[in-house]
């Protein structure tokens, strides 16, 4: 009897172990922003009980944390660098994954992760650039040896030789762009997709929410404001795109700074009525945004931004420049135009 609950001890023993590794996993999962302090102490744990649990546990607590937004780095690199058949998921699909932590298990990984990180939804320009030089300094296999006859055996000329060496270079350039434009494919950036706001004037959620609360209430000057501060361009500009009573050019301006699609709704809702009529299902202000190209959004609202700076004096340069003449005393200063037309008539 005691023979046999030895027996029974082990595996008695690593199920626990799954247990505690899948509640810690667990935990963490309901954290929705955890501090510094909380991601010291998962990464802590985590290793040991990875380590000690079942193989079935591993990618059970893999696939779960490969949808965090948010992990310590040392844990990311640790699975990452596991067995494929563990670390495909996590580095397929993992958005905490940073660039470097990617270009470190590809280097140190073989072909199989390098082809689990190339299947992302996206790859930044950093880790396609690595790839592309991680597959330059990968041996080429070798060529069969082929047995040489007599014949073949001629002397090769200095001009052929180096005509053969252009050649294989020319070769070895295609072929690199090809596998570029394969990385490029793959990462989908032939197209550039609408959450992706790299280098694009974006909202933030302070400025978002203020415009909400604002639009909310009807405060027109108060978002003319807030909107002016997003574009970084003059009041009269927000006053502008507000004035279109069609809401096209502000529905135009939401979109080109990436506010939320039911927000950007819910504010031409608010500030022109007749968009909140229904239409097919759906209410006008909702067809109007959908049919809006993002891209053609920002290039629009971009022109509008360069036309404002060309035309638009900023206050603060006004300011200054009053502040300066009024620091010296005897600044000779021009008359106003009213009284230009006072000295006109006294001269008559």
């Amino acid at each position: 009897m005691r023979d046999r609950f030895r027996d029974l001890e082990g595996p008695l023993a690593v199920r626990k172990k799954d247990v505690v590794l899948m509640a810690t996993v667990s935990s963490f999962e309901s954290l929705s922003h955890p501090t510094r302090s909380e991601l010291r102490q998962f990464a802590e744990l985590f290793t040991p009980l990875f380590q000690a649990s079942s193989d079935e546990a591993k990618r059970q607590a893999v696939a779960a944390l490969s949808q965090c937004p948010t992990m310590p780095a040392a844990v990311a690199l640790f699975i990452g660098n596991q067995p494929i058949e563990i670390a495909a998921p996590f580095l397929a699909a993992s958005k905490a994954i940073a660039d470097d932590t990617l270009i470190t298990i590809a280097r140190m990984q073989g072909a199989a992760h390098v082809k689990a990180i190339v299947s992302r939804d996206s790859l930044s320009p950093k880790v396609i650039d690595a790839l592309v030089a991680l597959r330059q300094t990968q041996p080429r296999p070798a060529v069969p040896a082929v047995p040489i006859t007599e014949s073949e055996a001629v002397p090769l000329s200095p001009a052929s030789a180096e005509s053969e060496a252009e050649a294989l270079e020319e070769q070895r350039i295609a072929n690199e762009e090809a596998l570029r434009e394969r990385i490029l494919d793959l990462a989908g950036h032939l197209g550039r997709k609408d959450e992706d706001r790299l280098g694009l004037r974006t909202l933030t959620d302070i400025q978002e929410a203020l415009l909400v609360r604002f639009a909310r209430s009807r405060e027109a000057n108060h978002f003319a404001t807030a909107l002016a501060d997003a574009l970084s361009a003059s009041r009269w500009l927000a006053e502008r795109i507000m004035l279109d009573l069609s809401g096209q050019q502000l529905a135009t301006t939401l979109t080109s700074l990436g506010m939320g699609f039911l927000d950007a709704v819910f504010v031409l809702e608010r500030f022109y009525p007749h968009l909140a009529e229904q239409q097919h299902n759906a209410t006008r202000a909702w067809m109007v945004l959908d049919a809006l190209d993002p891209e053609e959004c920002h290039e629009r609202v971009e022109a509008w931004r360069r036309a404002d700076r060309y035309t638009y004096k900023p206050e603060a340069a006004v300011t200054t420049a009053l502040a300066e003449t009024e620091s010296h005393r005897f600044v000779r200063q021009a008359p106003v135009q009213r009284d230009m037309r006072v000295l006109g008539r006294r001269s008559r």
